[in-house]
C-alpha cells in the first residue's frame, strides 16, 4: 500500500507573504480558503482580469491586486505562492521561477508541480485539524472534514485553554510535565468497551 509521506505544517501566514497568479474560479477558490483558515493572511495577487467576487473577497481584506501579466518580478520578497491560472504554460513557469528561487509553490490541480497541497480543514477555537489525501482524493478530504466537524465538540476550545492553564502550574522538568499531562487527558481518547 502506497503511503501519504506529506510532512503537515501550519504556515503563520500573517507573517508570510503569499502570491496567488490568477483571477479566475480557482483563484477565488484558494483567495476563500487562505482567509477562511488565517483571516490576517498577508497575499497579493496578479491578472489580467479578476472575477467581480474575487475582487470584493479582495477589497474585504485588504489584498493587494496587481492588474497585469504575471512575470517573474512578482515573486520578489514572496514565500508561498499558488498559481490558478487556466493556461498551463503560465503554471508550470511560476513552478520554475519558484523552484529558482526556493519558493514553496503550488499550482492548482497539478500535484507534480506542487511543493504542498491545500487539504481539508476543521477548526475549532485554538484546535485546528489539517486532512490530506496525497492529492488523491479531494472529495474523500471534504467528507472527512465534514465528519471532524461534527464529532469535534464545539467546546473543544474551553478544554484547551483549561489545560494550557494547568500545564502552567505543573512543577518539575519536560518530561515529567508531558507524563502528567498525558495521564490527566488519556481518557479523550480511550475507547468506550
Amino acid at each position: 500500500m502506497k503511503r501519504n509521506e506529506l510532512y503537515p505544517v501550519f504556515l503563520k501566514v500573517s507573517q508570510l507573504n503569499t502570491l496567488i497568479v490568477g483571477g479566475g474560479n480557482v483563484a477565488l477558490e484558494k483567495l476563500t480558503f487562505l482567509l477562511k483558515s488565517s483571516p490576517e493572511a498577508q497575499v497579493e495577487m496578479v491578472s489580467p482580469m479578476f472575477r467581480e467576487e474575487t475582487v470584493a473577497l479582495a477589497h474585504k481584506f485588504n489584498i493587494v491586486m496587481h492588474d497585469g501579466i504575471y512575470h517573474a518580478g512578482y515573486l520578489e520578497g514572496k514565500h508561498v505562492v499558488i498559481a490558478t491560472t487556466d493556461r498551463p504554460e503560465v503554471n508550470e513557469q511560476v513552478y520554475y521561477d519558484c523552484r529558482a528561487k526556493s519558493i514553496l509553490v503550488n499550482v492548482a490541480d497539478n500535484p507534480p508541480f506542487c511543493d504542498f497541497y491545500m487539504g481539508g480543514i476543521v477548526t475549532k477555537g485554538n484546535v485546528k485539524v489539517a486532512i490530506s489525501t496525497n492529492a488523491q482524493s479531494p472529495t474523500t478530504a471534504k467528507r472527512l472534514r465534514q465528519f471532524f466537524e461534527d464529532v469535534i465538540p464545539e467546546n473543544i476550545d474551553d478544554l484547551v485553554q483549561n489545560l494550557n492553564e494547568y500545564r502552567k502550574t505543573i512543577k518539575g522538568d519536560f518530561e515529567e510535565k508531558v507524563e502528567t499531562l498525558n495521564e490527566f487527558t488519556k481518557g479523550l481518547v480511550e475507547k468506550k468497551k
